[in-house]
């Protein structure tokens, strides 16, 4: 861990904390926006991803004129391919998985992919936050075994694709400057593989668009993406890639409570506790370190 993140995590009050509880909440929102969408076929799949990204491009790129007119856009081509990926295959596995297994599966994908990233690059890898990393994993499979049924392995592949392309979207933002100019710059970026995607829909007529899911289709684009992985890019350039990992471990069990009371999933004891198990793995690895 660097020098400087030891200093963040080590302050009374982190200044990322709430940042980071706002956007780990937006990326279980995204979750059951996308779940409510598609469970009923209110809107199919790719009309869902070209709404979702083209609506979050319209609003960062609003928000920027509106407070900084002169701000120029940030971001790269692999970040917007990176948030292509993963919103797309992001929608495509949902269509057979539930909200809290469809998270489960992709945020446990982000999790290895941005601890082996990190590791590779040499990031020191301190013990509790292994142990808080492993304590909440544990919770993670609790939620699935025993006495749940395995989710399709076909759209559990694509959704662990989609942590990856995810992972390494979160990866991205560790350099960047401006996390606002930057995400509104891979969104902007993102737009030409939609077009591509849209026309080829359009082509094969496969094409579904209600009121209801266009609605959350945009509510998904503006708010849980839009707003969200802005206020993401500028937490992870705080945090350490292990922290950054661990923290979004506890997306899954937000997004499992949120099908519970606004899906309809049912809920359960192994629910709760695996709801405890993971939340507190994820404090302890998040704890700051009392200098001795």
């Amino acid at each position: 861990m660097s020098a400087r993140t030891t200093a963040i995590a080590g302050q009374g009050n982190n200044p990322w904390l709430w940042p980071a509880l706002f956007s780990l909440v937006a990326f279980a929102a995204n979750s059951i926006f996308c779940r409510l969408a598609l469970r009923d076929g209110a809107i199919d799949a790719e009309s869902f991803t070209v709404v979702r990204l083209a609506s979050g491009a319209a609003f960062l790129l609003m928000l920027i004129r509106l407070r900084k007119p002169g701000m120029v856009l940030g971001g790269s081509w692999k970040g917007g391919l990176a948030l292509y990926l993963y919103a797309y295959l992001f929608s495509v596995a949902y269509l057979q998985l539930g909200a809290g297994v469809g998270a489960l599966v992709l945020f446990g994908a982000v999790q290895i992919t941005m601890f082996a990233v990190a590791w590779l690059r040499g990031e020191r890898l301190s013990a509790r936050t292994l142990l808080g990393m492993l304590i909440a994993f544990a919770g993670l499979v609790l939620l699935l075994l025993p006495g749940a049924e395995a989710p399709p392995l076909l759209s559990a592949l694509v959704m662990a694709a989609s942590g990856v392309a995810w992972g390494a979207y979160s990866l991205l933002g560790k350099g960047s400057p401006n996390p606002l100019a930057d995400t509104a710059g891979n969104f902007v970026r993102s737009l030409p593989l939609l077009l591509v995607l849209g026309v080829a829909m359009l082509a094969l007529a496969r094409t579904h668009v209600s009121p209801a899911g266009l609605l959350y289709a945009l509510a998904s684009g503006v708010l849980a993406s839009g707003a969200g992985y802005a206020v993401w890019y500028g937490v992870v350039k705080q945090v350490s890639a292990q922290q950054a990992a661990t923290m979004q471990l506890s997306v899954p069990v937000i997004a499992a409570l949120g099908g519970v009371v606004l899906i309809g999933e049912p809920m359960s004891l192994r629910l709760l506790l695996a709801s405890l198990v993971v939340l507190g793995g994820v404090a302890l690895a998040l704890l700051p370190v009392r200098p001795r």
